[in-house]
């Protein structure tokens, strides 16, 4: 008996953590693929809004909650919201249409899968052996002092990206509106 109990592989049992990850991310993976495939352009946005709430959550579930935050505050509470002013502002036909099917489903598939795949391998390949020094701190109070000592100038430059789309889409839906 203990000849048997001794050659029997030795399972690690799955914490409820890890089962709450894998779900996270089942729902994030899920979700992104309706982004993806769903004919209306709202409901993409409301699709991404699950993905990226999943991918908040996965931030959570690894300690990581100041990533978390940034994930809810800035792709949630921001680029959601100018993506929305932004369809509702041009006046963007809101339904499917017929004329933007090419009917290539396959073949973009197959392109994607093979982009996913080569640019995963390059990264895994490039940053194997790398890591990001964030100074005296550590954890969040570290990535917090990296993002705003090292990272302020991407931040600044993204902010002022999204307020120029958001002027744009103003001024495109205004002179629609000034032509009529």
């Amino acid at each position: 008996m203990s000849l048997l109990a001794a050659a029997a592989p030795s399972f690690k049992s799955v914490s409820a953590q890890e089962v709450i990850f894998i779900l996270l991310g089942v729902m994030a993976l899920g979700a992104a693929i309706l982004v993806v495939t769903t004919r209306n352009v709202v409901h993409a946005a409301l699709w991404l809004v699950v993905t990226l709430a999943g991918v908040a959550g996965c931030y959570l579930m690894l300690t990581a909650e100041f990533l978390a935050w940034v994930q809810v505050l800035i792709y949630v509470g921001a680029v959601i919201v100018l993506l929305l002013f932004g369809i509702m502002l041009t006046k963007a036909p809101i339904g499917g249409d017929a004329d933007l099917n090419s009917e290539n489903r396959v073949a973009a598939t197959l392109v994607g899968l093979a982009s996913a795949g080569t640019l995963t391998t390059l990264v895994i390949d490039a940053f194997r052996h790398e890591f990001i020094d964030l100074g005296r701190g550590t954890g969040a109070d570290g990535v917090g002092e990296a993002i705003f000592r090292s990272y302020v100038l991407p931040f600044e430059v993204v902010s002022v990206l999204l307020l120029a789309a958001l002027i744009g889409s103003i001024v495109l839906s205004r002179r629609d509106e000034g032509e009529r």
